[in-house]
């Protein structure tokens, strides 16, 4: 069943089993959609006559919020699944050395799929925070303060997601891939201090 599926205790009650899939890259990518339901719902807040001036930027911001919430929602599937796959390869025969080299091929492999959602998850939380930057200039001020909830789960959302790519990259033997993975990570400070400066103005905006 998707994660998209199920109700909330469920899937909390999967988190919480010793099991090796949904984990952290799941919550990680959860973080992101949760990002982007709020910035859908306060850019939809943000309509009618009195934002008449910001129709197709608020346009623009809806359409995008709600592909961003699918992909991280699929991302979060990506992520359980792989992980599943990275599990199935670590219980493979290694009684000889050939049955050793090849499941140390497909943990190898494995690790690349698994490191791949979560690194995904920080371009998406890239985007959502130029979202909530736009946002926080000419968003409704009655639920402004969820803009900055949003900035917070895509901070989350990055730096969650972070440190799930990089425990993988010591598996990982593909040198191409690995570079791939630390450049996606290479991209969570900043993600990280932007959200910090979007909840600084929002509050700001609050207190003045």
């Amino acid at each position: 069943m998707p994660i998209s599926d199920e109700k909330i205790g469920d899937f909390l009650a999967r988190l919480a089993d010793r099991v090796p899939a949904p984990g952290g890259g799941a919550t990680a990518a959860l973080h992101a959609a949760q990002g982007a339901a709020l910035l859908g719902m306060v850019a939809r807040y943000t309509t009618g006559e009195k934002y008449a001036e910001h129709r197709d930027t608020i346009g623009r911001i809806i359409t995008e919020a709600d592909e961003l919430r699918g992909l991280a929602l699929r991302l979060a599937d990506a992520d359980a699944d792989a992980f599943t796959a990275v599990a199935a390869a670590y219980t493979l025969p290694r009684s000889t050395q050939q049955e050793k080299a090849a499941r140390s091929a497909a943990i190898a492999q494995a690790l690349v799929g698994a490191a791949w959602p979560p690194a995904q998850v920080i371009s998406v939380a890239a985007m959502l925070i130029d979202l909530a930057e736009a946002l926080t200039a000419i968003g409704n001020p009655n639920v402004i303060s969820d803009v900055a909830a949003a900035a917070e789960s895509a901070r989350a959302a990055a730096a969650t997601a972070r440190v799930n790519v990089e425990i993988n990259l010591a598996g990982i033997t593909d040198e191409q891939a690995s570079l791939e993975m630390i450049a996606e990570t290479g991209k969570a400070d900043d993600i990280i201090a932007r959200a910090g400066l979007v909840t600084a103005d929002v509050r700001d905006k609050i207190r003045a």
